[in-house]
């Protein structure tokens, strides 16, 4: 009896010394990855001081993040739509021009680059308009929230509220380093971390706190903080009048529950110069499309994809050059999928082209109505009449900007979005139809001719758009008012040399 019970009981010894084994060598392997993510340095060069905005001083204890963070710089890369490059997108789609008649995408919209010319870009684009001594221009310090580490800085020194006040003119100066490493990371601990108030306040409002969220979700967390639909809130208690940034986010984060938030609490963007529609704009919502994909639905980060790990000299570190992972599918999509290379590209554009051909049809519905309620009211139309059609602009808009505005929606959930541009290609139908039996109602006969905006100049002229005097202004403040701000920059920048010692 004792020669039957031995073998089985070696084998039990066999089975869980394997089991053991198993889990030791997860845990090791799992030190070993988090020695292997510490500075290339085994000492560091220099102390960084607390909310240090300067990219270059982090560079010199992290060299291989800094070296890699600066290929955001490069815009030498074009996929099948968009890229890394500068690319005017009302001259790629004139038919923007009209949706956005009124509001200050109308005058410009580039195809964002990367995070190295977060400041240049925001200095040169025309929507900042062209402010000088006596007028600080029009839009408010709040659009300088995801520009740059000197935001948390500021936010610091003068309060949250304070910062959110005045006119983006005032922090010209002071907001000088483009986005990089103290947007994320705790000086100290090196820990990924929320630097944004509005990402923290929009979780506390849902009952949530981002304190006990893992490191995995932070590697998306920190990335939401920025890449997510917003609205500046002026009716927030306590900081009334004040252009307060706030994620629509208390219903949820789908298109319609967006939506419903904002009309239940009667927010507009601004009214459309053309159709009097009160319009939402999408300020890329790409953090809640993502997380209603299968990516996110499996565990997957944005970081896993668009700043893959990579190995140096034996050592593993996370890829700081931020891009799009069709320009480095081997270290990002073939980490978990083992297809070739141009099989998995052309699976991201097949989504892509079926995805853009549906919006596309929505746009130039879009479109229409907007043309064809401008007809309506030039027949006398009354208030009353064009309520319920305007609510379908508006909502229907909506759902394509929703779908445009997300960088990279059409991969990170094609199901959701293909539904929400559906959703929105039917509401405009049902706008139209009923702009039709007004219009024969009003006495129109026949079609509302659709207008000449094959090109962004007739847009842009076909809205009354002075599209000479805008450039003008702008091109006098990058003369007269910038050189002034990096000059005090600089000043600034000398004094700031005592917040690091080197070693």
């Amino acid at each position: 009896m004792s020669t039957t019970r031995k073998p089985i009981f070696n084998w039990m010894i066999f089975i869980a010394t394997i089991v053991v084994v198993f889990f030791l060598g997860l845990l090791a392997s799992s030190i070993v990855e988090r020695r292997a993510e510490a500075p290339m340095t085994n000492k560091p060069q220099v102390e960084i001081a607390k909310f240090e905005p300067r990219n270059e001083v982090w560079g010199k204890n992290f060299t291989a993040e800094y070296e890699s963070y600066m290929k955001t710089k490069e815009g030498n890369f074009k996929s099948k739509y968009n890229g890394n490059a500068m690319i005017d997108m009302l001259e790629v789609d004139p038919r923007l021009v009209v949706l956005w008649a009124g509001y200050s995408f109308s005058k410009a919209y580039y195809q964002g680059r990367g995070h190295e010319h977060a400041i240049e870009d925001i200095r040169n684009i025309l929507r900042t308009g062209g402010p000088s001594n006596t007028n600080p221009g029009p839009q408010p310090n709040t659009c300088w929230t995801c520009k740059s580490p000197d935001v948390p800085r500021l936010m610091n020194e003068n309060g949250v509220s304070s910062f959110y006040s005045g006119k983006w003119s005032q922090l010209g100066s002071e907001i000088v380093n483009p986005i990089g490493c103290a947007d994320c990371h705790n000086n100290e601990s090196l820990e990924l971390q929320i630097t944004r108030p509005a990402l923290i306040e929009a979780f506390e409002r849902q009952g949530k706190t981002i304190e006990i969220a893992s490191h995995n979700e932070l590697r998306s967390l920190v990335c939401a903080q920025c890449h997510a639909e917003y609205y500046f809130n002026k009716k927030r208690p306590g900081n009334e009048g004040i252009d307060y940034l706030t994620f629509p986010w208390d219903k949820g984060v789908s298109a319609e529950q967006m939506e419903a938030y904002y009309d239940e609490i009667e927010f507009t963007d601004w009214k459309h110069a053309l159709s009097k529609a009160p319009m939402l704009k999408a300020q890329h919502p790409d953090w809640e499309v993502f997380s209603m994909g299968i990516h996110a639905e499996r565990g997957v980060s944005c970081a896993d994809c668009h700043m893959p790990y990579m190995t140096e000299g034996g050592r593993k570190y996370t890829d700081h050059h931020i891009q799009s992972p069709l320009n480095n599918v081997e270290n990002s999509c073939m980490v978990c999928h083992k297809e070739k290379t141009a099989e998995l590209v052309k699976n991201v554009y097949d989504r892509q082209d079926k995805i853009i051909q549906n919006r596309d049809e929505l746009e130039k519905l879009c479109v229409r109505l907007h043309v064809e309620a401008k007809t309506a009211w030039d027949m006398g139309a009354s208030e009353e009449q064009m309520k319920l059609i305007l609510t379908d602009i508006r909502h229907a808009q909506w759902r394509w900007d929703y779908s445009a505005a997300s960088h990279g929606a059409s991969f990170h959930a094609p199901i959701e979005i293909g539904r929400v541009i559906s959703t929105g290609i039917q509401i405009a139908q049902e706008g139209r139809i009923k702009l039709a039996r007004l219009l024969v109602e009003l006495g129109y006969k026949g079609e509302v001719p659709y207008p000449d905006i094959s090109s962004k100049s007739k847009a842009q002229a076909y809205i009354g758009l002075p599209m000479e005097e805008l450039q003008k202004e702008k091109d006098d403040f990058l003369k007269n008012i910038v050189p002034l701000w990096d000059a005090e920059a600089k000043e600034r920048e000398a004094k700031m040399k005592i917040n690091y010692v080197i070693k």
